[in-house]
């Protein structure tokens, strides 16, 4: 079954043509011809809400002009390469990983992990994305400091105490040895 195709629409150092992707010269070394022969993949994949499925990501994928996702803006095609064999220890592919940026193109982010161990099987890519995102590097220190002694929280003044009829609080944990919700499914 053969993919379809978007209509034509201006991509990162690729322009879509009838009959498939023409790379245009670039300086970008990410998507340059100078790599697409050296793996094994199949053709660039054009992402975009036309994609079915995280197992329709069967080479490289190129986001449209403009895209500003971590994934668009931080994925390689060496980093691709080294990690779309690889699945954490819950079978999480790093196909299913990054497919919701692939699809919707107007992502933040992009990139959802499918478990604890996600982070660590797809470390070259995630530990990007968290930098990029949090500032926060693999060999920084996460510190942690008591709510109780940093939180500033007094009471409402009275008139505004009021408009108050309830309130919740969600605290979202997981379990040792199970998935995230990503990856909690039965393929």
């Amino acid at each position: 079954m053969q993919q379809q195709m978007p209509d034509p629409v201006q991509y990162n150092d690729y322009e879509a043509q009838q009959d498939g992707l023409r790379v245009k010269e670039s300086g970008n070394a990410n998507f340059g011809q100078q790599n697409a022969d050296k793996f094994s993949l199949g053709p660039d994949v054009q992402c975009g809400s036309h994609l079915p499925d995280p197992n329709s990501l069967t080479g490289f994928p190129v986001f449209p002009q403009g895209t500003k996702s971590s994934v668009c803006r931080l994925l390689t095609r060496d980093m691709y390469s080294d990690l779309i064999e690889k699945k954490d220890q819950f079978g999480f592919t790093f196909q299913e990983a990054i497919f919701s940026g692939c699809k919707n193109v107007d992502s933040g982010i992009g990139v959802y992990a499918g478990s604890h161990d996600s982070y660590s099987t797809f470390a070259p890519f995630f530990d990007k994305v968290i930098e990029d995102y949090h500032g926060h590097k693999k060999t920084d220190k996460h510190v942690a400091e008591s709510p109780s002694v940093t939180l500033n929280a007094p009471d409402f003044p009275p008139d505004e105490a009021a408009m108050i009829k309830s309130t919740r609080i969600r605290v979202g944990r997981n379990l040792a040895g199970f998935p995230l919700g990503p990856a909690q499914y039965d393929p």
